[in-house]
Order: structure tokens, then sequence, then C-alpha cells
């Protein structure tokens, strides 16, 4: 194992915590979008999700780097598929929210959800607690999923 430096521990926070930012920042005016639109049932205020959002992504960037600090076999996988959900991750808001392809954006979020289940299921074989760390992401995808499939179904015409 890797020795531990709370130097490269605070890049995989801020990194992460920069694809979010910069993905939000790329999406325009996301609030006003967001209160324009049909919602489904159990839609949290717009105010909700940078909150949520900066806890998960600090949570993503503590877990990987402790994938990244272990020698297991599976570790360059593991980091593989991380970086592959984030990437679809920061695409989502900007196909949601910049360019309003609802339909496709219900796709991209089940299609984060099920990378961000094999994620947890990865990181939990190398460490669990990493993978531990993740239920929460993987809940908040889950429920982003239904939120937006529920939008693009309420305002398909």
């Amino acid at each position: 194992m890797k020795k531990f430096s709370l130097t490269d521990l605070l890049i995989f926070i801020v990194a992460t915590e920069l694809v979010g930012a910069v993905s939000a920042l790329l999406s325009g005016n996301f609030r006003d979008f967001y209160s324009e639109v049909a919602r489904p049932p159990f839609s949290p205020p717009a105010i909700v999700f940078p909150v949520v959002w900066a806890i998960l992504y600090a949570l993503m960037g503590i877990s990987a780097y402790m994938i990244f600090l272990n020698r297991n076999p599976l570790r360059r996988n593991a980091l593989k598929i991380y970086a592959v959900q984030l990437a679809v991750n920061f695409s989502w808001s900007i196909i949601f929210f910049r360019f309003r392809l609802l339909d496709i954006a219900a796709v991209v979020a089940v299609v984060l959800a099920v990378l961000v289940g094999i994620m947890v299921y990865i990181f939990a074989k190398i460490k669990k607690v990493a993978g531990l760390l993740n239920i929460p992401y993987l809940m908040w995808s889950i429920f982003a999923s239904y939120l937006a499939i529920g939008t693009a179904i309420l305002n398909n015409p």
C-alpha cells in the first residue's frame, strides 16, 4: 500500500469537486430552467442540488484516493470506471440544462446510475469503506434517474 499523503487526498477531492463546478458552469442558468419545467413528485428545491453534489463529490474524491493508495490488481480498472462515471456525470448537467435534451439526459442518468453501481461494487472489492462511501452517490444517482425520466415524460408533448 502506498503511503498516505494529505496533499494527494486534497488533490483528489478538489479535482473531483472541480469536475462538478465546471459542469455546473457550462450548464448555464440551471435554476431558471429547473423552475420552468414540470417536475415529478418528490423533486427537491433547486438549492438542494449544489449542497448534495458538493458532499457527494467529496466522498467520491476520498474513495478514489483510497483506491489509488491500494495495490490491488483491480485498482487500475476501478480508477478507469471512476473516470468514466465522472465524465458521464460531467456531461449530464450540460445535456439537461444547457441543451435541454431531456430524453437523452434521462438515458445518460440511467447509464450513470449503472456505472456508479459498478464503481461501488469494484471499489468495495478493493476496499470495503471506499465502496460504502459511494452508497449515497448510488442512491442519489438512482433518485436522479427517476427525476430525469419523470421530467422527460412530463415535458414531452
